[in-house]
């Protein structure tokens, strides 16, 4: 390769997501002059399995801000992987693995591994003069995947548990029965803004960018809802648009009682009544995906709703955190259909696509998620990983690089549709 691609310089800052929360940024260059910068934040919710991220402590930034993460970038990762090939991810991401070979990277952390990482991987590309989605998969990365819109976050809005669950059970819109990415992200646009109407005239709430929050006891059931997202479906694409549900089931499961507590609704209920649920609403309104529906270490219980809901696809974001060993675990009792990808949940891209990787040995789909400071290269993984949906993203930045990359690849880009969901034969 050349010299050109040799890392020439590491430098990590602290900046600060959308949402307020601080995150590692670091900027790898290459003696060609080529940049690849990355950031790595924590998400709402953290599961348990995920590697842990440096923080300061103290009272600045809530005892969340990553000063300390910084230092560990500059002081310690720089000097280990200055002068190695950016063009080689194994190779630089060996040597960043091998600074904090502990599981969950407790030594250094994820956020300051993560982001130094995804960094290398865009410099890399850029000092190859190709895009970021080719330097991944090659001639092969031509999929443009099924993606969503946000359709409601928000509070405790039945008045009781979930405290923890940083305002799930949250849902999507995924836009699949369409022919080009471009037709589907008008589809998402389209089915967003008929919805948010609808919601408003129902409850008077409004919101941005699906960011709609209803008042705690404004219903008693997600249900109530679940009427309204399948009514906007009706009105834009039926047949052609679906539910995505992001339970985090486990952050309302409390084990002495044997319940999940405030989930859906503020009744209790056990793990056999919320199987029933998932039966009947995935049979009542056009729900396609499912994440994270059991506790988030009990993959026998993932893998009973995963058979109860054949043409459902079940997604195991918690359940996995991006994490190989945990694929592995996961496959073998055939827990859920696919995994959620985010790469700072377990430290390196290498180990991440090690991850992708057992996933598709496995006959399991990946669903990438734009939560984590990805940015708009969430695309380019995207596409590069042959994905064939993605959890949102259908607009704004991301969309925006999507239809982007559609128009590089002309002719040869292929929308994956309905079979980039794993929704049964």
């Amino acid at each position: 390769m050349g010299d050109g691609s040799l890392i020439a310089s590491v430098k990590a800052r602290q900046i600060h997501s959308d949402r307020g929360h601080p995150g590692v940024e670091v900027r790898v260059t290459t003696r060609n002059g080529a940049t690849g910068v990355a950031v790595a934040t924590a998400g709402v919710s953290v599961g348990v399995h995920e590697v842990q991220f440096a923080y300061d402590g103290g009272t600045r930034w809530g005892g969340k801000g990553v000063l300390k993460a910084v230092e560990k970038v500059d002081t310690l990762i720089a000097p280990a992987i200055m002068g190695l090939d950016a063009s080689n991810q194994t190779l630089v991401d060996d040597a960043i693995i091998a600074l904090d070979p502990s599981p969950m990277k407790t030594n250094i952390g994820g956020n300051a591994t993560a982001a130094t990482s995804a960094a290398v991987l865009r410099a890399g590309a850029a000092s190859l003069g190709i895009p970021l989605y080719q330097h991944i998969g090659g001639v092969n990365a031509v999929r443009l995947p099924v993606a969503g819109t946000i359709a409601m976050v928000g509070s405790d809005r039945y008045g009781g548990g979930g405290s923890e669950s940083g305002g799930k059970p949250s849902y999507s819109f995924l836009c699949y029965g369409y022919d080009t990415f471009t037709e589907a992200q008008y589809a998402a646009w389209q089915v967003s803004r008929v919805y948010a109407q609808m919601m408003h005239e129902k409850w008077g709430v409004s919101g941005r960018d699906g960011f709609l929050f209803l008042p705690v006891g404004a219903i008693q059931h997600d249900k109530e809802f679940w009427e309204v997202m399948a009514r906007a479906i009706e009105k834009v694409g039926e047949g052609r648009i679906g539910i995505q549900v992001d339970v985090a089931a486990g952050t309302y499961w409390e084990k002495d009682k044997g319940q999940f507590v405030g989930l859906f609704s503020a009744e209790p209920k056990t793990p056999d009544e919320l199987i029933e649920l998932y039966q009947w609403m995935t049979a009542n309104y056009p729900f396609v995906v499912v994440e994270d529906p059991m506790d988030e270490i009990d993959y026998e219980g993932h893998a009973r709703v995963t058979k109860a809901l054949p043409h459902i696809e079940t997604v195991g974001d918690d359940l996995y955190t991006t994490n190989p060993e945990r694929v592995k675990a996961g496959a073998a009792v055939s827990a859920t259909d696919a995994m959620l990808l985010k790469v700072n949940q377990i430290g390196t891209i290498s180990e991440a696509f090690a991850a992708v990787r057992l996933c598709y040995d496995n006959g399991m789909g990946v669903m990438p998620c734009e939560s984590r400071g990805e940015g708009d290269a969430i695309a380019d993984y995207t596409v590069g990983l042959n994905c064939g949906h993605l959890r949102e993203g259908a607009l704004g930045h991301t969309g925006n690089r999507f239809t982007q990359i559609e128009a590089e690849l002309g002719s040869r880009a292929v929308f994956a549709g309905a079979k980039g969901l794993m929704i049964g034969d």
